[in-house]
């Protein structure tokens, strides 16, 4: 069976910021994206750490991510739990990669 879908979709040509003053919107964003970025102070890793113990936290923060999106997902349905699904497996070659880069640094054996 086939769907008549119109080509482009139907849909309301009224903007959805239609409401907001578009000026002072845009002066808004403008501030924004000329601001150089500042990252916060109140998490600081210290300097003295090494990429080694960097690596294998991050390995270790991959993990648990990993674990808990596979755990929420399961709660989920349809394209909510795809979504989530999507999410773990990015997190997933993210833990791979660095253990790769783990396995390089301090090889088995």
């Amino acid at each position: 069976m086939f769907k008549v879908t119109p080509n482009p979709p139907d849909t309301d040509p009224a903007s959805p910021n239609e409401d907001l003053d578009s000026e002072k919107l845009y002066d808004t964003v403008d501030r924004a994206l000329d601001s150089p970025r500042q990252p916060s102070s109140i998490f600081v890793i210290a300097p003295e750490i090494d990429n080694q113990t960097l690596l294998e936290y991050a390995c270790e923060s991959l993990a648990s991510a990993n674990v808990m999106a596979s755990d929420f997902a399961r709660y989920l349905q349809g394209s909510q739990c795809n979504t989530m699904l999507g999410i773990q497996q990015s997190i997933m070659l993210g833990e791979l990669a660095v253990n790769r880069v783990l396995d390089n640094l301090d090889p088995p054996g």
